[in-house]
């Protein structure tokens, strides 16, 4: 049995869409045991004539809430009895197997190494999502998209090791491709961080590297890890959902404008719910904070019931495969 806690109190939804996540997650599957956790009365009210296994349903009362724009390290500290930092808290007591949250990013990254601590050996963990590509899996992963906007080259190469283990273990990719986010394929292009990193990658002997990748080559499955620093992978990721949302939107407008696109419109419709689905971040569920010594999930501040239910599905799969385990065997301490 994984046992999943939800921030039932964080994002734009909670807690109506976070409690409806957990009800369908408890119905697709009997192996995963959740805990909600936040204001006990406001649970409650969105479960009350809601039918689940009460014995795989547990709540943990919270009366504080970390909000948005609160200094993360200091609401970490000063709000002990929040939804964010008690829920940690059952991760790192080994009451539970992971966290997920959609509440503030900076009190999850900062809260997962103050209260659950990194892996031995982990010198930075960072956040690892899913997005769309042509690749075999039809996901790529890109690490770090949010943690570690300075990073160093050492932190890099921990990142290809990591984002590597989570792809062959949870997605099934056999010796994953990992590229480093550059300007040009040449190896002597690139910052001083790309170049200080492209030869360590290159003689790392725990991953399969295959050089530069150009931003236009990630969609087209150019590599299975993206590896780059938290600055370049959240401008990525956020111009991928930005450029997604366009071009469906334009689609939909182009369709509307005449009788003949309207008729055609409903001709591909079966095809243009798969291209949706491909752009839907829910698909994926949400973003692993790889690196510590138990499981932490960002999810968006918007994310809906599907989303929260699909990242639970990631939690279970997660576990089951020993990720954490298996990152802390690959890790090679510095002074050793």
């Amino acid at each position: 049995m994984v046992h999943v806690v939800l921030d039932a109190m964080g994002g734009d939804n909670a807690p109506k869409e976070i409690v409806e996540g957990a009800l369908i997650a408890l119905h697709d599957s009997d192996g995963v045991k959740i805990t909600l956790c936040g204001k006990e009365d406001a649970i409650r009210s969105e479960l009350e004539g809601k039918d689940y296994p009460k014995d795989r349903l547990l709540i943990e009362n919270a009366d504080e809430v970390i909000s948005m724009d609160e200094a993360p390290v200091m609401a970490i500290r000063r709000k002990k009895d929040s939804s964010i930092v008690k829920g940690l808290h059952l991760v790192k007591d080994k009451q539970a197997d992971a966290f997920v949250s959609a509440g503030s990013s900076g009190a999850i990254l900062a809260g997962g190494q103050l209260i659950v601590g990194r892996i031995k050996g982990v010198e930075r963990p960072p956040l690892a999502p899913l997005i769309p590509s042509t690749t075999e899996k039809g996901v790529s992963l890109i690490i770090d998209c949010g943690a570690n906007v300075d990073a160093r080259s050492s932190h890099l190469v921990q990142f290809a090791k990591m984002g590597s283990i989570y792809m062959e273990n949870v997605l099934g990719v056999k010796n994953p491709r990992v590229a480093i986010v550059n300007i040009g394929v040449e190896e002597e292009k690139g910052n001083m961080l790309v170049k200080e990193t492209f030869p360590l990658l290159r003689n790392c002997p725990d991953i399969n590297f295959i050089g530069s990748i150009e931003a236009r080559e990630i969609p087209n499955g150019g590599a299975d890890v993206i590896v780059c620093e938290a600055f370049v992978g959240n401008v990525i990721l956020k111009m991928y959902e930005g450029v997604g949302k366009m071009m469906l939107s334009s689609i939909k407008h182009e369709l509307m404008r005449s009788t003949r696109g309207k008729i055609g419109g409903m001709l591909i419709k079966p095809s243009l719910k798969g291209l949706l689905a491909k752009f839907d971040a829910s698909e994926y569920g949400g973003a692993p904070l790889l690196g510590l010594n138990g499981l932490v999930v960002k999810v968006h501040g918007n994310a809906t019931h599907k989303e929260i239910s699909n990242a639970i599905k990631q939690c279970e799969s997660f576990k089951k495969q020993d990720i954490s385990r298996k990152i802390a065997d690959k890790i090679i301490i510095k002074d050793e």
